[in-house]
């Protein structure tokens, strides 16, 4: 098994990070790479729920992406086993911080070979999406209601 991972401290609670990350169209605004828009075609966030989504490249090609959310701990951990190739297992820690959040980011391979193909794509790419993460919650002070 093959791991990157990334931590990033955010200026938001872990209600507001987890609102983020449960709400479609926000995680629509985030999700991915810089550069990168998604279009949702199902998104069941609940634990065993589909997500089926189309990642479109700035240079126009269009990515189908099939994944499944097997754990949601509201406000605290979300993961995400992505069933498309590359196959890898997310998971997402949010950890409250001195009113802040430490948004933990951990992809694990199950194959080192694809990981090793894969990794100068996957470093950056996690940064980036911590980036965006970063600017959606900056806008967003409160969290709405949760319906986990």
């Amino acid at each position: 098994m093959s791991i990157f991972q990334t931590s990033r401290e955010l200026p938001a609670s872990p209600e507001v990070v987890f609102a983020a990350v449960s709400d479609p169209q926000r995680l629509a605004r985030w999700w991915g790479p810089e550069g990168f828009t998604n279009t949702f075609h199902t998104f069941e966030f609940r634990p065993g729920g589909e997500w089926k989504f189309t990642m479109h490249g700035p240079n126009g090609a269009n990515y189908p992406n099939e994944s499944e959310f097997s754990e949601i701990v509201a406000n605290t951990r979300v993961v995400v086993r992505h069933l498309s190739q590359p196959t890898f297992v997310l998971t997402i820690t949010l950890s409250p911080s001195d009113g802040r959040t430490r948004v933990s980011w951990v992809q694990a391979f199950d194959d080192p070979a694809v990981a090793a193909a894969v990794r100068h794509i996957v470093e950056p790419s996690n940064e980036q999406n911590l980036d965006r993460l970063a600017l959606e919650v900056g806008s967003y002070p409160k969290a709405p209601p949760s319906s986990i």
